[in-house]
C-alpha cells in the first residue's frame, strides 16, 4: 500500500468513526486496507464480495461523506475485492468496482434503522463484560477432563494447537467428526475454554447449527439481519456444532457462507463438528464443502479398552468415589459403544450406590447394567446365555469361566461364546473377558469349532438349534 493512500484512508476513518457505532466501525471499516491513491481516486481492498455489497447497501452515505471531506467534491472511491486468495503459485484474484456500482443501490442509515439495531438481541455493548454469558461454553469441558487415547489423539493434538494459536495455524477451519457420544462437543468446547481463558482478549462463541438457523430465521422475521450479521462477524473464534443440520437450508447456508468467508479472511478461527467427513455431507452447497476442506479434518473413533478404563477412573475420581478394579474392567469391557453411554452408566451406578447406601461392587454393576444395556434389556445378555447353556449341558456356571480343559466343559463354553457373538453386541475381546479373561483368538476358535461341528455332527446341530430357540423367544 502507498503511504499517501494510507494517510488519506486514516483521515477518512476519523470521519466515519463519528457517524457509526463502535461495533460497526470495528466490524466493517477496520478490516479495510487502502491500496492506492491516483489523483482524487482512492482504491480500498475489502475481504470479500459480500463485504463490498454490505458496505454499498448500508454505509454508502458515510463513505461518500468521508471521501468528499478528505478529497473534496471530485473525490472518488473504488473497491478491490479479493475473490480468490490465491497460493504460492498464483497471485490473489481481485475484482475492482467503483463506489455506488452495486446494482445502483444507495442505502441510507436512518434513525429508524439505528433504533432497530439497538433493540437487536445480537447487539453487544461491551464484549469484555458479556463474554462469559455470550460464549455459551460449558466450563466443565476442558482439556484436563478430556481423556486422550488412540481413538482421538489427532483431533486432540490439533485442537490444542488451535487453542494455543487460534486463526494462525493451518488448521482453519478445524472440522471434528465422529459418531454420537464420542466427545466431539467436549473437545471443541475445551478448545473454546482454553482460548477464552488465555492471555488474549478473544471473543469465543459456541453455537449449535440448530440455534444458528433459528437465530437467522428470527432475524429475517424481525428485520434484524444486519444486526445478526454484525454480531457473527465480530467473533474471534466461532464454534458451530453439528454442521450437518444446515443441509437443505439454502438461505442459512448462503448467510453462513458469507460469515465463514469474512472470518476466515480476517484470520479468525472457525471450528465445526459433524457426524461424518465433509465428503459424505449431503444437502450442503459445494462451495461450502470446499471451504470445509481448507483446514484440517480429524475424526473421533470408538474408545478402546484402555481409554474406557481411563475415562471410568477419571469420572470416579472427580466424584470422589472409589471403584474396585474388577468393576472398572467389567464396565470397560461391557460398554464398548461410546463415551456418553459409558458416563450414563457410571451416573446410574453412583446413584444406586448412594440411594441404597451400599458399596459399589461387581454385583451392583451387573444389576445396574441390566436396566441400561440394550442386549440385556432383551434378557439375552452374556450372563443369561452362560446360565442357559450351563443348565442345558448340566455343568456348573463357574466352570464356563474356569481354566478347566474337560471336553464337555470346553464344548459348552464354546457354544456359549458362539451365542454371545450371535445375540449380543459385545466385541470378541469383551466376550473373552466374560469367559475368564480369555483373548479374542480363543473366541474366534470357538466360533469356528461350533460351525464345523454343526456341519459334521447332527446331534450337536440339533442341540445348538434347540438352544437357539430359547434365546430367540427371549428376544421377542
Amino acid at each position: 500500500m502507498s503511504s499517501e493512500a494510507s494517510a488519506v484512508w486514516n483521515e477518512c476513518l476519523r470521519v466515519i468513526e463519528q457517524h457509526v457505532s463502535e461495533q460497526s466501525f470495528s466490524t466493517w471499516f477496520k478490516p479495510i486496507n487502502p491500496v492506492k491513491l491516483e489523483g482524487t481516486s482512492l482504491t480500498i481492498q475489502v475481504p470479500s464480495q459480500f463485504f463490498y455489497e454490505w458496505l454499498e447497501d448500508n454505509y454508502i452515505q458515510e463513505l461518500k461523506l468521508a471521501i468528499k471531506t478528505v478529497l473534496g467534491q471530485s473525490g472518488r472511491l473504488e473497491y478491490a475485492v479479493v475473490v480468490d486468495r490465491g497460493n504460492s503459485a498464483n497471485q490473489p484474484y481481485v475484482v475492482s468496482y467503483p463506489q455506488g456500482n452495486h446494482g445502483n443501490k444507495k442505502a441510507n442509515v436512518t434513525s429508524s434503522d439505528a433504533q432497530d439495531q439497538k433493540k437487536s438481541p445480537f447487539q453487544m455493548e461491551s464484549l469484555g463484560d458479556e463474554m462469559l454469558t455470550q460464549s455459551n461454553l460449558n466450563p466443565n469441558y476442558t482439556f484436563s477432563t478430556y481423556i486422550e487415547g488412540d481413538c482421538n489423539r489427532l483431533a486432540r493434538s490439533a485442537g490444542f494447537a488451535v487453542a494455543t494459536k487460534p486463526g494462525i495455524t493451518s488448521f482453519n477451519p478445524l472440522m471434528v467428526y465422529g459418531g454420537v457420544g464420542l466427545g466431539k462437543t467436549h473437545l471443541v468446547q475445551a478448545i473454546g475454554n482454553e482460548i477464552k481463558n488465555g492471555p488474549e482478549d478473544k471473543f469465543v462463541l459456541y453455537v449449535s447449527s440448530e440455534k444458528f438457523v433459528n437465530q437467522f430465521m428470527d432475524s429475517i422475521k424481525d428485520g434484524n439481519v444486519k444486526s445478526f450479521t454484525n454480531f457473527y462477524m465480530q467473533v474471534d473464534v466461532l464454534i458451530i456444532d453439528d454442521i450437518q443440520f444446515l443441509a437443505g437450508k439454502d438461505r442459512t447456508q448462503e448467510m453462513f457462507f458469507h460469515i465463514f468467508n469474512h472470518l476466515h479472511q480476517s484470520k479468525k478461527q472457525i471450528i465445526m463438528t459433524s457426524d461424518c467427513p465433509p465428503r459424505d455431507l449431503k444437502g450442503l452447497e459445494e462451495r461450502l464443502l470446499s471451504r470445509f476442506k481448507w483446514g484440517l479434518t480429524a475424526d473421533l473413533q470408538m474408545p478402546d479398552f484402555e481409554t474406557r478404563v481411563a475415562i471410568i477412573r477419571r469420572k470416579m475420581q472427580s466424584e470422589g468415589i472409589f471403584i474396585p478394579d474388577d468393576v472398572v474392567e467389567y464396565l470397560a469391557y461391557t460398554v464398548d459403544t461410546n463415551v456418553r453411554e459409558l458416563e450414563g452408566i457410571l451416573i446410574s451406578l453412583i446413584a444406586h450406590a448412594s440411594l441404597n447406601r451400599v458399596e459399589i461392587d461387581l454385583q451392583l454393576a451387573k444389576a445396574v447394567m441390566k436396566n441400561i444395556i440394550r442386549d440385556i434389556e432383551t434378557e439375552v445378555g452374556i450372563d443369561f446365555i452362560q446360565k442357559t447353556v450351563s443348565e442345558y449341558f448340566g455343568i456348573e456356571l463357574d466352570d464356563l469361566k474356569a481354566k478347566t480343559r474337560k471336553k464337555e466343559i470346553v464344548i459348552a463354553r464354546q457354544v456359549a461364546m458362539y451365542f454371545s457373538k450371535e445375540f449380543t453386541n459385545h466385541s470378541l475381546k469383551s466376550i473373552g473377558y466374560h469367559f475368564g479373561g480369555r483373548d479374542h483368538s480363543t473366541v474366534i476358535h470357538a466360533l469356528t469349532t461350533v460351525n464345523d461341528m454343526m456341519d459334521t455332527d447332527t446331534n450337536f446341530k440339533n442341540s445348538v438349534n434347540e438352544l437357539k430357540k430359547k434365546f430367540k423367544m427371549r428376544s421377542y
